[in-house]
């Protein structure tokens, strides 16, 4: 793996909080898509070859799915699982759950950041994404939860943060 220097992490919303939940045809969803690639595009263009992702469903997905496709072209680039806990996806839908299975498969790296489910798991999650980078693509809406923790997190750390506001109606 490589340094924190040269490694992109995210934090994103899970379908539930998404304006457009599950429906990934959705015009905005597939804008935000658009951004995140761009986004991760730019990471790579700026000398980020690592990227970390920390496997949720929703925009997590999104971005893992980017920086697979951006491996595709260049071959310097890793991509990294950070799973909360082995069951991180054992209550999920079929769907979700081959979706998950396919993409950590696809990475280069799986950290099992914790050994079994813990109340406080998924912001130790978050914290590592933090901790093994130095820039966080974030993909937030203003509310509360899991994104929010982590960009505060980044902030006291000093990371560097690129915004892909969701705007809700």
């Amino acid at each position: 793996m490589r340094g924190r220097q040269s490694a992109c992490s995210f934090t994103g919303h899970r379908p539930e909080k998404l304006p457009w939940r599950f429906d990934e045809e959705n015009k905005d969803c597939v804008d935000l898509k658009r951004r995140l690639r761009d986004a991760v595009d730019a990471a790579y263009e700026e000398g980020y070859q690592h990227f970390l992702c920390g496997m949720a469903r929703g925009c997590d997905f999104y971005f893992c799915e980017c920086a697979l496709a951006l491996r595709s072209r260049h071959s310097d680039v890793t991509v990294e699982a950070a799973i909360p806990c082995p069951t991180q996806a054992s209550a999920w839908g079929e769907v979700d759950r081959l979706r998950w299975r396919t993409l950590v498969d696809a990475c280069d790296y799986e950290t099992m950041v914790s050994a079994k489910y813990t109340s406080d798991c998924m912001q130790r999650r978050n914290r590592y994404l933090v901790d093994h980078s130095s820039l966080l693509i974030a993909a937030f809406d203003g509310t509360s939860g899991g994104t929010q923790y982590t960009i505060q997190y980044a902030m006291r750390q000093g990371i560097e943060i690129a915004d892909l506001s969701i705007v809700t109606k």
